[in-house]
């Protein structure tokens, strides 16, 4: 293997999915819903499939209606105009994207910083693309940005900014004056911006999510990513999206289409169906999600544990050391033998392993009655303190 891949191994999530199998545990661990997404898209697929018009390889930029979709999506939800044959790109998903952004612009040696703790094929992306990793740690209990941290990060040798929000795992929303003070250091420090929004629409409590593309000077140094796959509960279509610049979606382009060169022909008309849903559609998607998310986090604390309220995405946060464990990992290991959950330790997120250690990520994005069961589990398997 080569040495920048030394340490990658294989990803959390296919193990505790695995461990999750072998035990018939629930799995709270992987950010994938328990039930599909909806009818009319779903339809929408299978009559793409059928007319077998979309069978075979689509224009490696992604179908006319998905881009052209896309583009109606950014103009309706945040008042940003996208020309759909030059500024829009169809990817095999948010991960792809990602990655074929961060194989387009970054060189060698270039540094990338990544709020932290970070999905974690971001660190395998820069492992691939060359680049040196610098992280920014958003910190327990409200996991805000550190905007003097950041302008720290950041040296002369620093190429990238990889920003997410709604962030994954902390559901931290970022502030519009987050946001502000990173496009002014962007700006300031003439430094690219690649921006994960996969759970744009995801957002809790009223809190809006502002794409860092609506602040000055942002548009044309930001690679904005999106995707199907939280919003319309279809993770396994893997259809997801890049807008910006001209130049700069041609540079991504290049590297994509080195990697799947095109996916999903059958699934791209239906999510550009999709995208086009009304008003209640997205606001039924987000509070459903909110009462999971207070259900869950109600039934996680009433076992003892410190639970941060997510402000978005599929997440909920904990604490572990509370009911006397120090160590996530050994934690969620433990869990699927002795309560039948599977759950993600955080510190696999980070490089800063102390900082994550006693953190455990669980997923919400479940049926009501899967969310309670699972408490049930934890609260019976849990009723011996630490073994």
């Amino acid at each position: 293997m080569a040495a920048r891949l030394q340490g990658l191994g294989t990803t959390i999530f296919a193990e505790m999915s695995a461990l999750a199998l072998r035990t018939s545990s629930i799995n709270l661990g992987q950010g994938f819903p328990d039930t599909d997404g909806p009818t009319r898209m779903l339809d929408a697929a299978v009559d793409a499939i059928r007319s077998g018009e979309h069978n075979q390889y689509p224009p490696g930029i992604g179908i006319a209606a998905l881009r052209e979709s896309v583009s109606a999506h950014q103009r309706r939800f945040y008042d940003l105009e996208y020309d759909p044959d030059t500024e829009v790109l169809v990817t095999a998903g948010a991960t792809e994207a990602i990655a074929a952004a961060l194989l387009a612009l970054v060189e060698p040696g270039d540094e990338v910083v990544a709020l932290e703790p970070y999905y974690d094929s971001y660190a395998a992306g820069i492992a691939m693309a060359g680049g040196r990793r610098v992280p920014v740690t958003l910190r327990a209990p409200d996991f805000r940005l550190d905007v003097d941290a950041l302008r720290a990060a950041v040296t002369s040798r620093t190429k990238l900014l990889l920003i997410n929000s709604p962030h994954n795992p902390t559901g931290t929303v970022l502030t519009a004056d987050e946001l502000a003070a990173v496009a002014e250091l962007a700006v300031e420090r003439d430094l690219l911006v690649v921006t994960d929004e996969v759970y744009e629409h995801l957002s809790y409590d009223g809190a809006p999510h502002i794409p860092l593309a609506t602040y000055p000077g942002m548009r044309e140094r930001t690679v904005t990513i999106s995707s199907a796959g939280k919003t319309f509960a279809v993770t396994g279509w893997k259809i997801g999206w890049v807008c910006a610049t001209p130049p700069l979606v041609a540079a991504v382009r290049t590297a994509k289409q080195f990697l799947t060169y095109v996916s999903g022909g059958p699934f791209q008309p239906a999510v550009a169906e999709a995208l086009a849903f009304g008003d209640d559609y997205y606001t039924d998607l987000r509070s459903s999600l909110q009462g999971k998310r207070d259900l869950l986090s109600a039934g996680l604390s009433s076992l003892g544990l410190d639970v941060f309220v997510p402000g978005g995405t599929y997440f909920v946060t904990t604490d572990v050391r509370p009911l006397g464990y120090d160590d996530g990992v050994e934690f969620c290991r433990m869990l699927p033998e002795r309560c039948g959950v599977v759950a993600i330790p955080h510190e696999v997120f980070y490089d800063d392993k102390q900082a994550g250690r006693p953190l455990v990520r669980w997923a919400f994005c479940k049926r009501d009655e899967v969310l309670s069961e699972a408490v049930e589990r934890l609260r019976s398997g849990l009723s011996g303190g630490p073994r």
